[in-house]
């Protein structure tokens, strides 16, 4: 039997509503497919860039794990590249304090 999932757009979709209501701000910066795409967030906290975070499904589950540049400056060009080796690739940008524990908690 197949655990039954949300789509990938409805959660991000909750996943901004949560943010905002707590007083941060998220963004999505490439949509991609609504039902089944992979979900990449760009943290920052304060305007300050944080870690790129990827969930990914595995044998446990739904899992997150870091990705990308170390230095935000090479950001631009991963992320283009991802995108185009996966068109179905949800990129969303959030500046929060604790953007990382509410996409831990929501998303997992």
């Amino acid at each position: 039997m197949t655990e039954a999932r949300a789509a990938t757009g409805l959660l991000v979709s909750a996943l901004i509503r949560r943010i905002e209501a707590g007083g941060g701000s998220a963004m999505v910066l490439a949509r991609g497919d609504a039902t089944a795409g992979a979900i990449l967030i760009a943290l920052a906290d304060r305007g300050a860039d944080g870690p790129l975070l990827e969930r990914s499904f595995g044998l446990d589950g739904y899992a997150w794990r870091e990705t990308g540049p170390a230095d935000p400056a090479d950001r631009p060009a991963y992320l283009a590249g991802r995108r185009r080796t996966d068109p179905d690739l949800w990129i969303v940008e959030i500046d929060h304090p604790d953007a990382r524990r509410i996409a831990m908690e929501l998303l997992s």
